[in-house]
């Protein structure tokens, strides 16, 4: 067994109904502000964000469970970065900064490790 230096972290985002019921500004100030989500997680030290997906057309309305609506697939140095990925989205102020972020999406880490096939 290898000794793991990184953790490979799925970071999955889910839209909610406060998205849905908003009006058009404020959506554009969610996704101003879910931009610099995405953009926090990837300049987080350590961080190899190795893709990003959306399933947003073919997924219509909120995110209750799985599936998500976006994906970020990163390997990540430690639990404290993962952490910190997840709290931009507590913390990252929407429009005039009355709201947060999570007040119109959640975000949920899984937590593994690089499978390698072979030998």
């Amino acid at each position: 067994m290898t000794d793991v230096k990184t953790h490979r972290v799925l970071f999955c985002i889910g839209i909610n109904q406060n998205f849905m019921d908003a009006k058009k500004e404020e959506m554009g100030d969610v996704w101003q502000a879910f931009s610099a989500l995405m953009s926090g997680i990837s300049n987080l030290p350590g961080v190899n964000v190795l893709g990003v997906m959306d399933d947003d057309r073919i997924q219509v309305g909120p995110s209750a469970d799985a599936p998500w609506t976006a994906y970020i697939m990163a390997d990540v140095p430690d639990l404290e970065t993962i952490i910190s990925a997840c709290d931009f989205c507590r913390s990252t102020p929407v429009g005039d900064g009355t709201y947060k972020l999570w007040k119109y999406c959640k975000i949920e880490a899984r937590i593994g490790r690089a499978l390698v096939i072979g030998g």
